[in-house]
């Protein structure tokens, strides 16, 4: 080994000590970034070997590698969408700019992200990266997408669901018809009456009415009105049990020929009628049950009417559920699926390209993207009113700058030991 590589080799130390250096003095400027991922700097020796000879004087090189697959501590906020995952994935985000542009979404992952709605309604963080999920259908439902492509992917956007109608598609009955008004063919009773409020496509507030009328003894008949079409949309037969066992409940039910509806489910107690050309189901009780409709000794009482639907709400916030679907909430209480952010991973998330903003791009070492839903898999879920903090531990940076400054300082002296080396070969000739 000559004196000129033990130059080499310290000025080498120098070099790798200060990527060391720019690593730790990253680390501690980002330990309060949310979301952001210590990298580390490791040392590997150089051996060139040539001539049948090994020289172990051939210095010092580094490798830098950014930590991704470590997680920091969920950190709780006021933010509705402020998200994190609770173990392993990335949120999907894309640049504002770009969707706007028309052109085609350049993919980026993120572990968390504080996300508020702009001017037009997109889920956008400070640093304008906006998030995207799969749109819900008008239903609820979600579309199956591609699981490895971002076909299908849009900005999350909240403001086109300002105004919704949530119309009414079930109705339960439960009542009481006097046994006394069918009882006596030749003096029967009634009609009694009863008028339901339900919620139409457009949120309007419209009315059922149920008129039931006994036509013979323990037979009643039962037409249902519709204020919206201003028809009948049903009319049914309904014959009940005067047994000793199951006296008072539905023994059988018959749609009257050429009426409007559909026929009794015996199994479920239902019947469809025709509600703003669509389908309302109504359970009236199946038969020998004590729910729904009964003939009892008793007077004509509602004793529960139970129905989905709300009047037309505004919204008043957004909230993402741990299964990764973004829920619109009105002030009428309704609350509507909007999106669905899927979790995606890779095979090699260390291995993944670090961008600005605590973001990261698919490379050629990390492997290819897989589009799960949230707390599937190997993918953790989807938390709101949480952002992840830095992996950062400041205790653990300051002793290893500690130890590179004392490395970088060795590595000065054998520099300067070789110059004084060299010094005094060239005083040999004077």
């Amino acid at each position: 080994m000559s004196i000129s590589s033990s130059l080499a080799s310290g000025v080498s130390g120098l070099s790798a000590n200060a990527t060391r250096l720019s690593s730790i003095s990253d680390n501690i400027a980002n330990s309060a970034t949310y979301g952001y991922k210590r990298s580390i700097t490791e040392f590997h020796s150089l051996v060139v070997s040539g001539g049948g000879q090994q020289s172990t004087g051939s210095g010092v090189r580094t490798t830098t590698q950014r930590l991704v697959d470590e997680q920091g501590q969920l950190q709780n906020s006021s933010n509705a969408t402020d998200i994190s995952i609770n173990g392993r994935g990335f949120l999907p985000v894309t640049d504002l700019e770009g969707t706007k542009a028309g052109g085609a979404t350049k993919l980026a992952l993120m572990t968390t992200g504080s996300f508020r709605p702009d001017a037009e309604g997109n889920l956008v963080n400070a640093t304008g990266k906006v998030l995207l999920g799969w749109p819900a259908s008008l239903d609820g439902s979600f579309a199956n997408f591609p699981r490895d492509s971002t076909d299908g992917l849009k900005p999350v956007n909240v403001y086109h669901n300002q105004f919704a109608a949530n119309p009414t598609t079930k109705l339960s009955l439960a009542l009481n018809l006097p046994s006394d008004d069918s009882a006596d063919p030749a003096a029967l009773g009634g009609p009694h009456e009863l008028t339901i409020e339900y919620f139409g496509n457009m949120g309007q507030t419209e009315t059922l009415t149920f008129n039931y009328e006994p036509t013979a003894t323990n037979v009643w008949t039962m037409t249902i009105t519709d204020s919206q079409s201003k028809s009948e949309v049903g009319e049914y037969t309904l014959n009940f049990k005067s047994t000793m066992d199951g006296g008072g409940q539905l023994d059988a039910v018959t749609k009257v020929l050429g009426s409007a509806g559909d026929v009794y489910d015996p199994l479920t107690g239902t019947i469809e009628i025709p509600i703003g050309g669509e389908k309302m189901t109504v359970n009236i009780g199946g038969p020998n049950q004590s729910t729904g409709i009964t003939q009892l000794d008793s007077s004509f009482a509602p004793s529960n009417i139970i129905k989905n639907g709300a009047a037309t709400g505004n919204l008043s916030g957004v909230e993402i559920a741990a299964d990764g679907v973004v829920h619109a909430i009105y002030d009428t209480g309704m609350t509507r699926p909007i999106f669905q952010v899927p979790v995606i991973d890779v095979p090699n998330r260390n291995a993944l390209k670090a961008s600005d903003s605590q973001t990261y791009e698919v490379s050629l070492e990390s492997g290819g993207i897989f589009l799960w839903d949230s707390g599937t898999g190997p993918v953790g879920q989807t938390q709101g009113y949480s952002r992840e903090g830095s992996t950062t531990d400041v205790a653990t940076e300051l002793t290893n700058l500690i130890q590179t400054q004392r490395a970088y300082s060795s590595n000065a002296k054998v520099i300067q030991t070789v110059d004084e080396m060299l010094q005094e070969t060239t005083n040999l000739k004077r």
